[in-house]
């Protein structure tokens, strides 16, 4: 009965964690079966406690135990409604902290400093809708349904023990209550629960465009446009929320008619059985009325069963995820300070799925000290080869070795190998101070304050009010393009690693800002080894070697000096480069 698109048997992120945690699960699940015993045991000791005191017992004796037990099973029901709660949100937390740290660890393992398996929009629905979601369906749909079968099941077992042909018609309804109506409305609201899924998903692609493309809206004169765009998606969407609306309430009506029926079954059998004399009929209305708190476990069932719709997408793309096997190589050890000769051989990829090569026959040898650009046009595979150099990918073909010891035999020790200067350089939310702690932990006061005088921002740190326990806000909004570089090469620096990877850092620089930090980069890394990928020529003159790239291809390679000198190809393009033709 469950969406097609979700298979228990394939299912490795809600039963794994259901067993992880069983005994927390099994004691919350034991907490909420006695809360709604002693809310039974309240309205059964109300009940019979009026019904004996309406009968003027000789003695205020005669209703003093029932009264006691009263105060007991009423004290009991918050408290164990209270540890219910304490104990299964709990274990939820326990769970869903679970499920992002595998998610992370996912996440961690397909994307690296260089290129990444995810998008930023799937990584954030994954962890924002599709976890929470999760976490749903454990305490809206499995832990109220389990909670509701238990508590019916002992409902028609203590009045099995009364009367059998009574407890029979209980358990019929509550077949009807629990898993009639709810798998039917799980059914009848397939349709419609995924029609408003595609146009939330519409309307929130509509949403973005109209607050992204804003500006072009306004500036092309089609404002009305503008404003229509989304009136037929939401008109739509408010047409089937009403009409899921109009069933959740026939839904709940029949589910409190079908709880009716349970009463009135239980008025006429006790009525029928307990009305030989006095004392029995005194606890007609006591039977009757324990009935009625177990309203809260079985209505829930149905608006949680249907939920399932809500819940059966986001289970798929998570147990669509595959966990990167583990292939690594016995890890070695190799000493940063004496780190020498990088050196790539002959080395080819080919992405999964793709039919050509990316990257063909590409060799490069830098002793420690020297620096390489790569030079392309977008997809030519530049990037693709830094993720080679750090192991993040494996070659088809070829090695890649720093000192005769492969790359992947190093992931280890990575971080103190290689460190990396992106174009995008991420500030987290947080202080300068904590920014710069996260590339090395023992960095002190001092030696950031040295280091952000070689990158040039030490008179900037110093002129803000808090200095280093300034925050530099989400994403580094305080900062502009060219401080956020010297920020990420201040946080290379206090890496200290002997080989930094540079992926066209400054990108999105004017050329007058580009080219100082270049001459910056180049100056405070000059005793480091340097690939650099970068797609035009400006400040290739720091290079040891240039290469060319098209196709996956190496098409030009050399000292920059020497071909300026004797390559007309490469001296046209580096004059065009320079705006000097």
């Amino acid at each position: 009965m469950m969406n097609k698109k979700f298979s228990w048997k394939n299912d490795h992120w809600i039963k794994p964690y259901l067993a992880q945690y069983k005994w927390n699960f099994l004691l919350a699940i034991f907490l909420g079966v006695i809360m709604f015993f002693c809310g039974g045991a309240l309205m059964f000791y109300a009940g019979y406690t009026i019904d004996k005191a309406a009968t003027r017992p000789e003695n205020i004796l005669m209703i003093y135990v029932p009264i006691v037990l009263m105060r007991a099973v009423g004290i009991g029901r918050p408290l164990f409604r209270y540890l219910e709660r304490l104990v299964s949100h709990n274990w939820i937390l326990r769970v869903t902290s679970s499920l992002r740290r595998r998610l992370f660890y996912i996440a961690e393992r397909n994307t690296s400093a260089v290129g990444s398996s995810f998008q930023t929009g799937s990584i954030l629905s994954l962890l924002t809708d599709d976890i929470g979601h999760l976490q749903n369906l454990y305490l809206r749909t499995i832990f109220p349904a389990i909670l509701s079968y238990l508590v019916g099941f002992f409902v028609v077992i203590l009045l099995g023990l009364f009367s059998w042909p009574l407890a029979g018609a209980i358990a019929i309804l509550l077949v009807a209550e629990l898993v009639l109506v709810p798998f039917f409305s799980l059914l009848k609201q397939a349709a419609v629960r995924t029609k408003e899924k595609e146009e939330k998903a519409q309307l929130y692609t509509e949403f973005t465009d109209q607050v992204l493309g804003a500006g072009d809206w306004k500036i092309s004169g089609r404002r009305d446009a503008f404003f229509n765009q989304t009136k037929e998606t939401l008109k739509s969407l408010g047409q089937h929320e009403k009409k899921s609306g109009k069933f959740d309430w026939a839904r709940d009506f029949g589910l409190e008619f079908i709880f009716g029926l349970m009463a009135v079954a239980l008025l006429y059998f006790t009525n029928q059985t307990l009305t030989n004399n006095q004392e029995a009929a005194n606890y007609v209305g006591a039977v009757v009325l324990a009935l009625f708190p177990l309203s809260d476990a079985f209505i829930p069932v149905g608006q949680g069963i249907e939920e399932w719709h809500t819940y059966s997408d986001s289970v798929k793309h998570l147990n669509e995820l595959k966990v990167p096997e583990n292939r690594l190589p016995a890890q070695q050890y190799l000493d940063p300070a004496f780190a020498g000769t990088l050196r790539v051989s002959d080395i080819s990829f080919t992405y999964p799925k793709e039919d050509y090569p990316i990257i063909q026959n590409f060799s490069l040898t830098l002793k420690r000290g020297q620096k390489a650009a790569l030079i392309g046009p977008s997809g030519a595979g530049k990037s693709t080869i830094l993720q080679l150099i750090l192991g993040d990918l494996k070659p088809n073909q070829g090695t890649v070795t720093l000192d005769h010891l492969n790359v992947l035999k190093l992931q280890r020790e990575r971080s103190k190998l290689f460190s990396v200067l992106n174009q995008e350089p991420f500030l987290f939310n947080t202080t300068i101070y904590e920014n710069l702690k996260m590339a090395n932990s023992d960095a002190t006061t001092d030696q950031m304050m040295e280091i952000l005088e070689k990158v040039q921002l030490a008179d900037f740190v110093n002129s803000l009010p808090k200095k280093l326990d300034t925050e530099v806000a989400e994403a580094g909004a305080r900062f502009s393009g060219g401080q956020k570089e010297r920020l990420a090469l201040a946080r290379v620096l206090l890496q200290d690693t002997p080989i930094v990877l540079l992926d066209e850092p400054t990108v999105g620089l004017d050329p007058l800002t580009e080219q100082k930090l270049l001459n910056l980069v180049f100056e405070v890394l000059k005793n480091k080894t340097v690939v650099w990928v970068t797609h035009h020529l400006q400040g290739v003159k720091y290079m040891n070697e240039v290469l060319f790239f098209k196709d996956g291809k190496v098409t030009m390679q050399g000292n920059p000096h020497d071909l300026f000198k004797h390559n007309e190809h490469f001296h046209q393009l580096y004059l065009m480069d320079q705006g000097l033709i």
